[in-house]
């Protein structure tokens, strides 16, 4: 039987097997702590784990967005109508400010699709981003979140130019992009479960060469991600050049906003935490930013409950271990001492 703990108004709330009131608590107390607004979405995918604050709050995605960006890429790739090493131009005027290094390189440039791709998620580059919007489509991008069955999750336009045609009414509150904790959590999901098929294709339910070679350049981006200071901050305890990373990460900031999605490759299984903090009152760009430690308080917290012995960065892989929902064929690497699937 499922059970819900801690559902107070607010509050953090956990479905699983058994109580968790002890997490619950912790989260909770670090919520109330924070000067600002916490949503979160946590599971733990073989056991069905869940915790949750807010998950289904509307929010600023901040670059966290990029996301949506990447999975529609891949999907382009599987479905051969883009290619990693197709060639995109960096043009003059193309360079927007904020993160990144392409603003800072002499144009005209030649990248690779697969190296503005890298430059987005890795290093949250802006200008990558629009690059990657250009090539790729913003409607196209768009309709693959319907295609998932994303209700509040949208893209808008490009990052630091002006938007293209009318705009939803709610594009002025929320800027670049909106979610929610869950829908992001759900995107996150999918790139790491490798799920390409959709449920009425052919092969859906079973990873092949080419889905899991596509799956593996993306993880390969998230888990180089430059960006430490949110859900890894306090999870990455070996030398992850040697061993690799056990996050795959994709973070996003605005001066009131700081949000962290992930995979994290517990001992005891893959979890996916996508937690957001926003209307902060610490809006500083310091690396004990609240907002970020915030979430790094809570990443850590989730992963002590779920998998007190840690992380191994050698289960990131693509499928995550875990059989793929609709059946079939798992990849051979799984987790060491993970649960059976629940679902």
């Amino acid at each position: 039987m499922t059970l819900i703990f801690g559902a107070v108004c607010g509050g953090a709330q956990t479905v699983g097997a058994a109580p968790e009131a002890s997490l619950t608590g912790r989260l909770d107390d670090i919520a109330r702590q924070h000067h600002g607004r916490v949503a979160l979405y946590a599971t733990q995918l073989n056991t069905g784990r869940v915790v949750a604050i807010d998950a289904d709050q509307v929010v600023q995605t901040a670059s966290v967005i990029k996301l949506t960006v990447l999975f529609e890429a891949m999907e382009q790739v599987r479905a051969g109508k883009a290619h990693w090493d197709d060639k995109v131009a960096l043009k003059p005027g193309d360079a927007v400010s904020g993160s990144g290094v392409l603003m800072f390189m002499d144009a005209p440039l030649e990248l690779t699709l697969k190296d503005v791709l890298t430059l987005m998620i890795v290093m949250s580059d802006n200008t990558a981003t629009n690059l990657a919007i250009d090539r790729i489509g913003l409607d196209a991008v768009n309709a693959r979140i319907a295609w998932m069955g994303l209700k509040d999750t949208h893209l808008y336009k490009k990052i630091g130019k002006p938007a293209e045609g009318p705009m939803p009414g709610d594009q002025a509150k929320f800027g670049l992009g909106k979610t929610t904790p869950r829908e992001m959590a759900r995107v996150m999901e999918r790139i790491g479960r490798c799920e390409l098929a959709g449920p009425d294709e052919a092969g859906a339910g079973t990873l092949s060469e080419k889905d899991t070679a596509i799956c593996g350049v993306a993880i390969k981006m998230l888990r180089n991600q430059f960006y430490h200071d949110m859900i890894p901050r306090y999870l990455e305890k070996l030398d992850s050049t040697e061993t690799g990373s056990g996050t795959a990460s994709k973070h996003g900031s605005l001066n009131a906003v700081r949000a962290d999605v992930a995979i994290v490759a517990g001992k005891t299984g893959p979890m996916v935490l996508s937690i957001f903090t926003y209307d902060n009152g610490d809006t500083g760009w310091t690396a004990d930013n609240e907002g970020e430690l915030t979430i790094a308080k809570m990443a850590r917290a989730i992963v002590e409950a779920w998998s007190p012995d840690g992380i191994d960065g050698k289960t990131l892989v693509p499928g995550l271990g875990l059989p793929p929902k609709g059946g079939g064929t798992a990849p051979a690497t799984r987790p060491k001492g993970g649960a059976a699937a629940s679902n």
